[in-house]
């Protein structure tokens, strides 16, 4: 897959305001400040697309980026910020819940994870989320310019044994800064995508 052009195209706060185009869905998920934003702008090769910010729980919307006229990368608020009101932690998980059950289609969950760390217990608890609604799932481990080479396959596989996922399930190491594994990422992504005529 070539991704040509990529834009915001808005912001939701509940399924009435998702796009209602019927295009597929790649959402991606990961606790705050795990680098979704930075996945997103890597993969699109555009720095500016989406709002990357130091201040983790910043994205509390949910936000659609039109890629190729043809898919939605959609970046879903970060989990795990300490900082927040039990009120708050109970408003975004009633908001994954109603994307998860009325966004359509949902192609692909891509969860993201620090390849540097073992999953915490929101990782496996939205592991769990994403195989209660059976949602096929690409597992990218960031940050692996900071592993040495040798290191970055044993903990990816590591990391997806902790999540309890199967070994069919995909993990990818990538690094957004040295866009290394964003190739093999966007061609698991293609094919979760219609066959084009």
């Amino acid at each position: 897959m070539v991704i040509r052009k990529a834009e915001f195209v808005k912001s939701a706060a509940n399924a009435s305001q998702y796009p209602q185009d019927g295009l597929p869905h790649f959402a991606m998920v990961g606790k705050s400040n795990v680098g979704k934003s930075s996945l997103i702008n890597a993969l699109t090769n555009n720095s500016k697309l989406a709002k990357i910010s130091s201040q983790p729980g910043k994205t509390r919307l949910i936000n659609f980026f039109l890629v190729n006229d043809s898919f939605y990368l959609v970046d879903l608020p970060g989990y795990g910020f300490a900082r927040v009101s039990q009120n708050e932690k109970a408003a975004w998980g009633k908001m994954i819940n109603e994307y998860f059950e009325k966004a359509a289609p949902i192609n692909c969950l891509i969860m993201i994870l620090d390849i540097r760390h073992d999953p915490t217990a929101d990782d496996k608890q939205m592991a769990e989320w994403i195989r209660y609604y059976q949602m096929p799932v690409i597992l990218a481990a960031s940050k692996s310019d900071k592993l040495g080479k040798t290191r970055i396959k044993p903990q990816a596989v590591q990391l997806r044994k902790q999540l309890g996922f199967s070994e069919d399930i995909p993990i990818v190491p990538y690094s957004a800064v040295s866009k290394t594994g964003l190739e093999e990422l966007l061609i698991l992504m293609d094919d979760y995508l219609p066959a084009e005529d």
